[in-house]
């Protein structure tokens, strides 16, 4: 497979290397991220162990960032104990991340109201430590966009990973001077393609959110970060280098990278 280097560099902004379908070839794809122009990976762990591999990982790689988090599932199946464990791990290691999350909402797999109710509990505690911490807040919002909004309004920075809610409610978000991250949806979702189309430039992050969502086939990589840059640059009537330029000054911004 090619890898384009691309002439401008680039960030990606919510990437899951911890994960364990990059057990084969981590390193490499690290390396393919670099030759393809990549000069910052967030990896968002969303467990105990994967917000261990986050720190390892960023403690070997000046250009790999730890975000620190706690999934949805966790948030609505988890122990109390399992999820305690988390937030103690988060708050004790807050200094070597860039962020706090991913961790929010993700209505589509609650089936109950007691699954919300848990979830939500869970994710009021991410969000306190997030504003105790004085960190961004990475939030994962499925079908909930609007209550995740007005849940972390007093965090001062809120970046909306994989944002695929709507139109009126990305404005409501980016209004509040927060965050959209587009993932690589956006090389084939039309959806995504009005949503890039929408968004403030100072507003716009790019990701991956690797290994899912890939642009290409098979597993999905943050060296295909690079796809996203000329779609988005179609749908809002930019030159490539200005979409790259905007999202890697704002990811730098943000996570202070």
């Amino acid at each position: 497979m090619e890898y384009k280097p691309m002439p401008y560099p680039i960030i990606d902004s919510h990437c899951h290397l911890d994960f364990p379908k990059f057990n084969p070839d981590r390193e490499e794809a690290i390396q393919r991220a670099r030759k393809a122009g990549v000069v910052g990976m967030v990896n968002s762990g969303i467990s105990l162990k994967g917000n261990r591999i986050s720190l390892e990982l960023a403690e070997k790689n000046e250009d790999i960032h730890a975000a620190l988090g706690l999934s949805p599932d966790i948030g609505r199946e988890g122990s109390d104990k399992d999820i305690n464990a988390i937030l103690a791990q988060i708050e004790a290691n807050a200094g070597k991340a860039v962020a706090i999350g991913e961790a929010g909402l993700d209505f589509q797999d609650c089936k109950t109201d007691e699954e919300r109710r848990r979830q939500t509990a869970s994710f009021k505690k991410v969000i306190e430590l997030a504003k105790n911490l004085e960190k961004p807040l990475v939030v994962h919002a499925r079908m909930a966009e609007a209550e995740v909004l007005e849940l972390a309004r007093d965090v001062d920075t809120v970046i909306y990973h994989c944002y695929s809610g709507s139109v009126e409610t990305m404005k409501e978000i980016v209004d509040a001077g927060y965050y959209i991250s587009l993932a690589t949806l956006v090389c084939f979702s039309e959806h995504h393609q009005t949503l890039a189309a929408e968004v403030p430039p100072e507003n716009l992050l790019l990701e991956t959110d690797s290994p899912f969502l890939s642009p290409r086939r098979g597993r999905n990589e943050p060296a295909f970060i690079v796809d996203s840059i000329p779609v988005v640059a179609k749908y809002k009537e930019m030159e490539p280098a200005e979409i790259a330029k905007f999202t890697t000054e704002n990811a730098r911004r943000v996570f202070k990278i």
